[in-house]
């Protein structure tokens, strides 16, 4: 049923520090800022919680920029249309635009956030295959102070991550990455949909290859990119795929249907060198 707006409070800090501290004073108080999957689950009853951060005005979490002339840093509040169109982000990591560009339609390219996209743990996002091959870090931020996790430790199961109920991610931060870099979304559509299969790579001498909506989260391949390296044939890492992969049957597609999908994009991506 659907949650009445009454009932509902929203509070909206004017900062960062004032952020961090209304998140220390309210426990269980829920952290959003484009709110494209928070107010789809308010109105169809699914959000039990009634007391919300909204961190959508504070601009200096929407920076895109180079830190130490060799790290990429996009802050959390940064929309899928602003990566999109970075210079940065598609000099340094061009699979990342091109997953902003399938994340929904242009209204929720226009509101959703990287930072939600990492926080909201679904192993259907689309950024994330992204970040996990570039081996990007999850910045978070207390009132205590700033913490960094690698990004392919920051999910330890479906919707769970790292982050503490005291913290908010602030940024994520990208390393020089170098390979040719390849990502596909399988869906029913182009847009507005939900990925079937999600895939990330980087082919070169040091393979990554990641993958979602196969997994309780999105995941990295290290024995199918172990085979790739070593000089293996594609055949021979599309077989490991498919034992390393653990895909299910839900009301999106079937699992047989996702491995079969998983195994020609890995193909795909490897025999267009």
């Amino acid at each position: 049923m659907r949650a009445p707006v009454s009932s509902l409070e929203l509070l909206e800090p004017r900062s960062l520090e004032e952020a961090l501290w209304m998140l220390r004073r309210n426990p269980g108080i829920v952290p959003v800022a484009g709110c494209t999957d928070v107010l789809v689950g308010l109105n169809f009853g699914l959000v039990k919680e009634k007391k919300f951060l909204n961190l959508w005005g504070l601009h200096e979490l929407r920076t895109i920029e180079m830190k130490d002339k060799k790290t990429l840093s996009i802050g959390a509040l940064a929309t899928f249309t602003q990566i999109a169109r970075s210079p940065l982000v598609a000099k340094r990591l061009p699979i990342l635009v091109d997953a902003a560009r399938t994340v929904g339609g242009a209204q929720i390219q226009n509101r959703g956030t990287i930072g939600g996209n990492i926080a909201n743990a679904s192993p259907a996002g689309d950024s994330l295959p992204c970040l996990a091959v570039a081996e990007a870090t999850v910045a978070l931020q207390s009132a205590d102070g700033p913490r960094r996790v690698a990004f392919t430790e920051f999910y330890t199961g479906y919707k769970k991550t790292q982050r503490r109920a005291d913290e908010l991610i602030v940024a994520v931060e990208i390393p020089p990455v170098s390979g040719r870099q390849c990502f596909r979304k399988v869906g029913t559509r182009a847009a507005q949909a939900i990925s079937k299969v999600v895939m990330a790579a980087i082919v070169g001498p040091a393979p990554r290859i990641a993958i979602g909506s196969v997994a309780p989260t999105v995941v990295r391949l290290p024995r199918t990119e172990s085979v790739l390296a070593a000089g293996g044939t594609v055949e021979d890492a599309r077989r490991v795929m498919l034992d390393e992969i653990r895909p299910i049957d839900d009301i999106r597609s079937t699992a047989a249907y996702r491995k079969r999908v998983a195994a020609n994009l890995l193909e795909r991506f490897w025999r267009s060198e």
